[in-house]
């Protein structure tokens, strides 16, 4: 795999920003996007605008045939047994909503258990705080390791025969941390609790087969993965989403309406309501063609391979912390970080100065933040198209950032 030669297929990447070459360092919050992914789009909307489903004509034929095209790739994509079982939504956070709203208040209830991490972006838990308030059921955390990693022994200290949901992210967006998804759906599954897996920092970077990991339920966005904002998928096992009921309610997901009842479309389209996100799941189609035209394993070993060099490299900085495991092989392509007691948001802006973009905040994750001791920190993350020459960069930016702030240190 080329980093170089990939980059030029990102036509945003060939930019200057405050008179420096543009590095970009945000892949984990949305990734840029490739001509292939802009062209399929944009030839969509030239020479196939259309609804789908509802017409006979040629473009809503055409339209159609593109936008289930897309779903059998993603179903190709992470291995799942039928169409039937890939829901196309707005994206990741509209996906677990749609779990703890449906399947959630349907079988949970006061004295169960819904388990979840520390670690876990908001997303994951705001979700699962509703649902034990609306139930009575409890909230749970997994413990986490020094080391920003979870053990399989606190996993089956914390799930018990009351647990009826573990919902755990597959690749924590901040620390990188890759955890035992499929370990911990066969502690999940031994104690009669469905298993959701947040995958939106997943799916970009790692090989995802949904029947290896036994997983209930899987979500994960396109627009971290080279695809459109606005589209995501929920992955969940056909015989689950049979028995649950939409959560939104209007054209396309019905069957039949009269005046007072009305019955549902069958799978996937029951999850659907309304106009569906056309020109998005073919964007998020054209991505997925891509990622397995450069191969996903290329990918991920690409990003562990920047990961140990971000790590050797940036360790060198004095008065530089960085969170997480120490290892580059144990983490996804992210390095989050604090330089001493220059506010993240500073650091940002001074790298930003330099042409370089990383995220400063507390990146939807501020149990993790609490669990850090720290209220927020910078974050650089790689993607397909990132090189050393780039941390490089990065490092050279943080030492000016401490030349700028020497007052501090």
């Amino acid at each position: 795999m080329n980093a170089k030669e990939l980059k030029k297929y990102f036509p945003i990447l060939d930019q200057e920003v405050n008179g420096h070459p543009l590095v970009y360092l945000d892949s984990a919050a949305t990734s840029q996007k490739p001509l292939q992914v802009i062209e399929a789009i944009s030839d969509y909307y030239r020479t196939s605008n259309a609804n789908v489903h509802r017409g006979v004509h040629t473009l809503g034929n055409r339209a159609t045939d593109l936008y289930e095209g897309a779903r059998d790739k993603v179903r190709r994509f992470i291995n799942a047994g039928s169409t039937k079982e890939i829901i196309f939504l707005r994206g990741t956070t509209t996906a677990l909503n749609l779990v703890a709203e449906s399947y959630g208040r349907a079988n949970v209830g006061e004295g169960d258990e819904i388990v979840i991490t520390y670690m876990e972006h908001h997303s994951n838990i705001i979700p699962w705080q509703q649902l034990a308030k609306y139930t009575g059921a409890t909230l749970k955390y997994i413990p986490m390791q020094e080391d920003g990693t979870i053990s399989l022994e606190d996993v089956r200290a914390t799930v018990t025969s009351n647990t009826k949901i573990v919902s755990v992210m597959m690749v924590s967006n901040v620390l990188g941390t890759i955890n035992p998804i499929a370990d911990i759906t066969k502690i999940a599954h031994e104690h009669g609790a469905v298993m959701v897996v947040d995958a939106a920092q997943a799916a970009p970077h790692i090989h995802i087969d949904v029947q290896k990991l036994n997983c209930d339920f899987l979500a994960f966005s396109g627009h971290k993965m080279c695809g459109p904002t606005g589209i995501g998928v929920l992955y969940g096992k056909e015989q689950l989403l049979d028995n649950m009921e939409p959560i939104e309610f209007g054209g396309e997901m019905i069957d039949f309406v009269g005046l007072y009842e009305s019955t549902w479309k069958e799978l996937p389209w029951k999850f659907e309501g309304g106009t569906p996100i056309i020109a998005g799941a073919i964007g998020l189609g054209a991505a997925i063609d891509f990622l397995n035209e450069i191969g996903i394993d290329a990918i991920e070993q690409h990003e562990h391979k920047l990961a140990s060099y971000a790590l050797s490299t940036l360790t060198e900085i004095s008065d530089l912390t960085i969170f997480g495991p120490k290892s580059g092989q144990d983490r996804a392509g992210v390095v989050t970080f604090n330089l001493g007691d220059v506010h993240p948001h500073d650091v940002a802006t001074v790298l930003d100065a330099e042409g370089i973009a990383v995220r400063a905040g507390h990146h939807c994750a501020q149990p993790l933040m609490k669990w850090c001791e720290v209220s927020s920190t910078a974050r650089a993350s790689f993607y397909l198209y990132n090189t050393e020459e780039d941390i490089d960069r990065l490092a050279a930016g943080l030492l000016k950032t401490k030349e700028y702030f020497s007052d501090v240190f």
